[in-house]
């Protein structure tokens, strides 16, 4: 017997095909808007980074796009400038200085604080909780002058050590909240299966929150570094000249920008290239904790 032909296949197929090339060209749609979003954000990088090769009198007299129609006039000598001045290079580590302990501190600190909230019994630990969320609604300038005041009394102001701990003050709100409900998703059972087992609170908050963290404790990282190392208001204020991070020396370059322009724009790329690293160095951590959060 001779099977008769299907009519079901071109019937579906036509739809379907259809289906499928709608949704490859929304697709490549998507990705293009996204690679023309990303040349745009990363134009005035590459800008900065081009202006910072050409020499003074060249960005003086054009825009840095005309470096490329010459790139024999492009060099390093302003790097070489920028390492010759004193100045600069100790904004650089003071910087560094600021920006890792201010970090460090406010992850560890949090960490700790988000899991005592999230998963420890003690007196008032919801409204000490609530007393550290309500601190997330004062603005950084309303401590200014009264914490001014108490570095002045202490010693502080004016040092590196006063502006970490402004930073770390001012950080910790937010990251104890972030980690607290971070921790808090953490299914109950796998934490009781470890106190039976024997662990203890030191234990299974080293061997099994911190890895099931580590997702939102790099992205608190991630945020906490940038803060800091993009701060000029704190670091204005509280750091005097022996103190001043980068961002406060360029500011102070500005006043002479005429005679300086060869330091400031390699300055200014030095002061913008080390926080895009940290950030593509841990992009990965990054978008699993927002993944993470999206979800919980």
């Amino acid at each position: 017997m001779t099977a008769l032909p299907s009519t079901a296949s071109p019937k579906n197929g036509g739809p379907r095909r259809v289906t499928w090339l709608l949704r490859q060209l929304s697709r490549s749609v998507v990705q293009l808007g996204l690679v023309v979003v990303g040349l745009l954000w990363l134009t005035p990088a590459f800008g900065l980074f081009i202006g910072s090769l050409r020499p003074d009198e060249d960005n003086a007299a054009s825009g840095w796009w005309k470096g490329l129609t010459n790139p024999g006039s492009l060099s390093f000598d302003s790097y070489a400038a920028l390492l010759d001045n004193s100045g600069m290079v100790d904004a650089f580590w003071n910087t560094v200085l600021i920006s890792v302990p201010a970090t460090v501190a406010v992850v560890v600190i949090a960490a700790l604080a988000g899991y005592a909230f999230a998963w420890l019994e003690f007196p008032g630990r919801d409204w000490i909780f609530l007393i550290v969320v309500g601190m997330l609604v004062v603005p950084v300038q309303v401590g200014l002058l009264p914490v001014a005041k108490m570095f002045g009394a202490v010693g502080l102001f004016g040092t590196i050590p006063g502006v970490v701990l402004f930073h770390v003050a001012y950080g910790l709100p937010f990251a104890v909240f972030l980690l607290r409900n971070y921790f808090a998703e953490i299914p109950r059972e796998m934490l009781e299966a470890a106190r039976m087992d024997g662990g203890s609170e030191w234990r299974i908050f080293l061997r099994l929150v911190l890895p099931l963290g580590r997702p939102a404790i790099a992205s608190l990282a991630i945020f906490q570094f940038l803060w800091v190392w993009n701060d000029m208001l704190v670091s204005l204020i509280f750091a005097d000249g022996q103190a001043q991070p980068l961002t406060v020396a360029l500011q102070s370059e500005m006043r002479q920008f005429g005679s300086n322009i060869g330091v400031l724009a390699p300055g200014a790329f030095l002061s913008l290239i080390v926080p895009v690293a940290v950030f593509f160095a841990f992009q990965r951590h990054f978008v699993q904790g927002v993944m993470a959060g999206s979800v919980k």
